[in-house]
Parts: structure tokens; sequence; C-alpha cells
């Protein structure tokens, strides 16, 4: 296990990853692995990523959340992909490592994933030339994340839920058309989603049915409605059951075109990101990255 590399976002969390790093120091080095780097400012993941690679690491285990996972496996991407990425969550959400089962996992019992579970290949998405682990996501989806940039007294899935009750009574909706592959109607939603995993914001499983191993991105449009349907759908969100409402559609899709007035604000795997234009290209890259999940994940 000497070719494992550990990458700590300190702030994750608020502050979570701190209280664990006695645990996951001595975790790993009861393997061998002693290789752990803290970072300091917002991106310097992939930077510590990179030069991992360039040494020939075989595994990097990111601690962190959603964002810092993003971050490390968009540098495992660009590498040809042959990286191994495992997860040790301390963020907000933790919608990836839902994904990979390891949520509820100590760091002990990661790291003995690492050392003993068989890697397997998940797909990733790709917007605007960036890659995506678990969603894509624009108008309320992005509007609630620059929302809780603004809550300092909750942590965890509370963050989510309470900038996104505010949000339900303020947000005024988004207009985007879709390639005709997908939808040859442009309309007024409330959000648009892109989901290569089920889980967003935490506690809501905005896509029910979605699966990293199918070839495929779940996209959920959401029609603006009003407040009364807005809570139906806030409710029905925690439990998948809001893709009954018939305010919701979903398609599986491989790859889609959006187009907006102007560059949207758009969440990507839980950052607030601005596109490069007003035309957004997504598309599923099949079976691309290399992971350690619990067994009988992924989905």
């Amino acid at each position: 296990m000497n070719s494992a590399f550990i990458i700590v976002n300190p702030a994750a969390g608020r502050g979570q990853a701190r209280t664990l790093m006695t645990s996951i120091r001595h975790a790993f080095s009861v393997l061998g692995v002693t290789d752990i780097r803290e970072t300091h400012e917002t991106g310097e993941e992939e930077l510590m990523a990179n030069k991992a690679l360039a040494a020939g690491v075989k595994t990097i285990i990111a601690v962190g959340g959603d964002g810092t996972c993003s971050r490390v496996a968009n540098a495992i991407l660009h590498s040809g992909g042959l990286c191994r990425l495992a997860v040790i969550p301390c963020g907000t959400g933790n919608d990836f490592a839902k994904t990979l089962g390891v949520v509820r996992r100590t760091p002990q019992q990661i790291a003995e994933l690492v050392a003993g579970a068989t890697p397997t290949t998940i797909d990733v998405g790709l917007c605007d030339g960036y890659y995506f682990l678990n969603s894509c996501g624009f108008g309320f989806d992005a509007s609630v994340l620059e929302a809780t940039r603004r809550v300092r007294f909750l942590k965890g899935d509370a963050v989510y839920i309470y900038s996104a009750l505010r949000q339900l009574f303020t947000y005024r909706g988004i207009s985007v058309s879709v390639d005709a592959s997908v939808d040859t109607m442009a309309a007024r939603m409330l959000m648009l989603t892109v989901s290569n995993g089920r889980y967003l914001g935490g506690a809501f499983r905005i896509a029910p049915q979605a699966s990293v191993i199918d070839g495929k991105l779940d996209v959920g449009f959401f029609g603006d409605i009003g407040l009364i349907g807005r809570v139906r759908l806030f409710a029905g969100a925690f439990r998948g059951t809001h893709v009954g409402l018939p305010s919701v559609k979903t398609k599986l899709v491989s790859e889609m075109t959006l187009r907006f007035s102007a560059p949207p604000m758009m969440e990507v795997d839980g950052e607030l990101r601005q596109a490069l234009s007003s035309t957004v290209k997504i598309e599923c890259v099949p079976r691309a990255l290399n992971v350690i999940a619990a067994p009988g994940y992924p989905v």
C-alpha cells in the first residue's frame, strides 16, 4: 500500500475532517500509508492529485465532501483514469459517498476496504468540459447551493434543507431550451437536474432510479409551479416519490445540449460554477473511473 496517497480538505463539513485526522493517520499507518497532505485553499486537491499521479500513485483517498472528491476525480480522469479513488466522507451532503456505500463507515473500515476491496469502474458525467461524479443542476438547485453559503448555524443535511425551504418562497425559475434529441420545447422551469448518482444535497433522492454503471444520465425536468406544488415537490424529493408528480418529467440520456439566455450558474458536485457560455453540453462517459466501494455498491 505504499503507492497510496491521502488528500484531506480540513475545512470540509465545516471542520469535521479535522476531528478525524488522528483516526485516519492510525488506520492507514497500519497499511503503510503515511503520505497525507492537507489543502489550504479551494482547488488545491487537483494540484496535489496531479503531483501524486505523476509520481505513480495507484490509489488516492479523498477526505472531504463532494467537491473534494470531484476535484480529485478530475485529476485522475485527465491523467487517463487508471488510479483508484477512495473516499472518507466529511462533507455537508456526502452524496457521492452514499453512492459508494461508505457514508457511515469509519476511517478504519474504509482503510480495510482500500486494502482488500476489488475496485469497480463507474460512469462519470461531463458538463461544460468539467467531469462530475454525482450531479449538475440549473435553476433552483444552484440557487439553493448559493444560499447555503449564508447559513452558518447548521451542519450536514440541515444546511440544504433549511436553504431549500427558504428558496421555495422566493425563487423565480429559469428559461431553458433542450436539444431536439431530448425535448423540442423551450420551457420555464423551477430547475433542471442531470444525475449520475441518486442523491442531491444529502437528504434528497432526486434521481431514485439513477445508476452510475448504466452508461446513462438521469435528467429531471421540474416545471415552474405555484407554492403548494413546490411544497409537494419538496416533500416528495425526500423519498424519491416526486417523480410521479405531473410537474416532473424524467429522461435517460447519453448526451444533451441546453441553451439559456446567458451563461447560467450551475451546481456541479455540490459546488457553484458559472457556465462558459449560454450553451451547455452535457454527456455521460461510461465506465471511466475506478473506485473503492462497500460490498453491494455502487448500483
